[in-house]
């Protein structure tokens, strides 16, 4: 008889192109072995791959569900973030980090305290979510860089308004994200730095020089390079070839193929290699059809069969991503030729390394046993999920917001 408590995924390993046959039991990779002695990887889209679950370190929401909720009792708030949990789980992504954007002090404060009742009150959700992303507010206030965060919220780095948001989420913030030109940036860089929290530079409009101290306070990563910026810059210097010259500094980019063209992301792939990681940025409309919808950040948008979404007010402006993080995969190595192997790891092992997080991110004997299997279209540069795992279990049979994936340029 099977055991009930053991799972067995097969599959085309994305990273190694050898069939193998893994079993999963309480929770983690049990076991694994090939099932074939070639190497020889198949090129058919009918091949079905498998390859860690994947690792998303910027969602502010996904099939409807949005983490910055406003205007809602807690209750509904910790019911929305464990809805998101369950709709980005079916997507592909098994660890993500629910990213809490620029707001009033009560607003950010009751995001927080969402996700860590969540977390507490539902082992899935507490398995999902690996820390917080804090995107802002202590981000440019200048239209470009601060995107569509509101202006009124935008302001300087407050350790002591930090710790409170920290002590309200249960210690789980993991990452933030702000402009190092901000008075006081370095110096809170360099706190969160010895916290263990990694500090992102974004929605910025810094010089060169507030770059380098950023990196040199601590600051370890790029938040959506090539995003969050004025519409044009000077030839040189600016501050995306600031971020890109330094090495001190990974980056992550949204290559759902509206935020940044195919030879960005090439540049950044070259100059960056294995400190380049993958990002959705995916809000609470990823996933949804076409149309025009009003949002507490951005006021109205409008998300178009291409997927893209972007501000009535102003169409040049972004005002995030409507696809997930698998869509991004795909279309990350149709624009750069890069092998699929590369392109997993971008979101998987990478942004899980970047973070300080164990056990997730590869696929190893002893590791979380968080896969996900697809077929792989490498012509058409996508990726179709079949099946989600966390912790062994079946998460996600189906893909979530298939008609957003399938409505492509």
């Amino acid at each position: 008889m099977t055991d009930p408590n053991t799972t067995v995924i097969e599959g085309r390993r994305a990273d190694t192109g050898r069939r193998v046959r893994l079993v999963a039991s309480g929770g983690i990779v049990a076991s694994m072995e090939e099932t074939e002695s070639s190497g020889k990887a198949a090129s058919g889209s009918d091949e079905l791959w498998i390859a860690p679950g994947f690792v998303d370190l910027q969602i502010n929401g996904y099939g409807g569900e949005d983490i910055n909720l406003t205007g809602a009792d807690m209750h509904r708030r910790v019911e929305t973030v464990k809805r998101v949990v369950r709709a980005v789980l079916a997507s592909g992504t098994t660890s993500f980090c629910p990213t809490v954007i620029t707001a009033s002090f009560e607003q950010m404060k009751d995001c927080m305290t969402a996700v860590r009742l969540a977390c507490e009150q539902d082992e899935l959700t507490a398995s999902a979510v690996v820390g917080i992303h804090m995107e802002g507010p202590y981000i440019s206030g200048e239209n470009g860089p601060r995107g569509a965060h509101p202006a009124e919220h935008v302001r300087d780095p407050d350790w002591a308004e930090f710790n409170v948001w920290q002590e309200a989420s249960g210690g789980r913030i993991r990452l933030v994200t702000l402009a190092p030109e901000r008075p006081g940036a370095a110096a809170f860089i360099r706190k969160l730095t010895e916290a263990g929290i990694v500090a992102g530079i974004g929605h910025t409009a810094a010089d060169h020089d507030h770059i380098a101290a950023a990196a040199e306070a601590g600051a370890r990563m790029s938040t959506h390079l090539g995003n969050g910026a004025h519409p044009q810059l000077p030839r040189h210097p600016h501050y995306i070839w600031s971020q890109l010259a330094e090495d001190r500094l990974a980056a992550s980019v949204i290559c759902d193929g509206h935020h940044l063209h195919p030879s960005v992301v090439n540049v950044m792939h070259k100059v960056k290699g294995d400190a380049l990681l993958l990002v959705s940025d995916a809000v609470h409309l990823a996933g949804l059809p076409p149309g025009t919808y009003r949002t507490h950040v951005g006021g109205q948008v409008e998300l178009l069969p291409s997927g893209r979404l972007h501000m009535v007010e102003n169409p040049n402006l972004l005002a995030g991503a409507a696809v997930g993080l698998a869509d991004c995969v795909g279309r990350f190595s149709q624009m750069t030729g890069s092998p699929l192997a590369t392109a997993v790891a971008m979101a998987t092992d990478r942004p899980a390394r970047l973070l300080g997080c164990t056990g997730i991110g590869t696929l190893e004997i002893g590791q979380a046993a968080d896969a996900v299997t697809f077929r792989w279209n490498a012509e058409a540069g996508k990726l179709d999920v079949q099946a989600v795992y966390k912790r062994g279990r079946l998460v996600g049979p189906e893909r979530h917001g298939d008609s957003a994936s399938d409505t492509r340029e």
